[in-house]
């Protein structure tokens, strides 16, 4: 228990040394009062306000294709290795994406209206 709550000790002097030092060094104040860039345009919302529930399904469509990326990058690497095989499994996971967006659009996910 001793060692456990010295490691935790250190831990704690260190964050706190660091964040000292951040804030002796830094070269200027914070600024607190600056409006956030936003294309020059005042802010309509308060910037911690909730996000619409459309924003949500928005999302989950960009990480399908996100994910996508993430596979095909991979398999563009091994594809002529392994032949026909690797192709066949890439168009069928690409038809199981398809399918979750083609899904997501005859719910409505896609309209902004």
């Amino acid at each position: 228990m001793a060692p456990a709550l010295v490691l935790l000790a250190v831990g704690v002097l260190l964050v706190a040394g660091v964040r000292a030092l951040a804030r002796i060094l830094r070269v200027a104040p914070p600024l607190t009062n600056v409006m956030p860039h936003a294309g020059g345009l005042p802010p309509l919302e308060h910037p911690v306000s909730r996000f619409h529930v459309r924003w949500y399904v928005v999302t989950m469509v960009f990480l399908a294709f996100d994910m996508e990326m993430i596979f095909m990058y991979p398999w563009t690497l091994v594809v002529a290795r392994m032949g026909p095989a690797a192709v066949v499994e890439m168009f069928g996971f690409l038809a199981l994406l398809m399918a979750g967006v083609l899904y997501a659009w005859r719910e409505g996910a896609l309209r902004w209206t």
